[in-house]
């Protein structure tokens, strides 16, 4: 079952409160996304840290019921 983007943005502001989320459904299915997340929290974080903590925050819904999620992450 596909992951609809106003649960997406909930997820992730559950876990990153002052985040600004962006998000593209890229072909119309609710199922692949592309997304721009800004967050104080990613200050002095690697990449790798930051999207982890934004895969993190969707709680094991990317690969089954989000298909694809290409993000990128900034500072706030």
């Amino acid at each position: 079952m596909p992951l609809p983007l106003n649960d997406i943005k909930k997820l992730i502001t559950e876990s990153i409160p002052d985040a600004s989320i962006e998000i593209k459904d890229l072909a119309g299915d609710n199922n692949h996304y592309s997304a721009v997340i800004k967050s104080s929290i990613f200050k002095g974080m690697s990449k790798i840290d930051q999207h982890k903590a934004v895969y993190k925050a969707l709680k094991g819904k990317m690969g089954n019921e989000l298909h694809a999620f290409s993000i990128q992450t900034k500072e706030k």
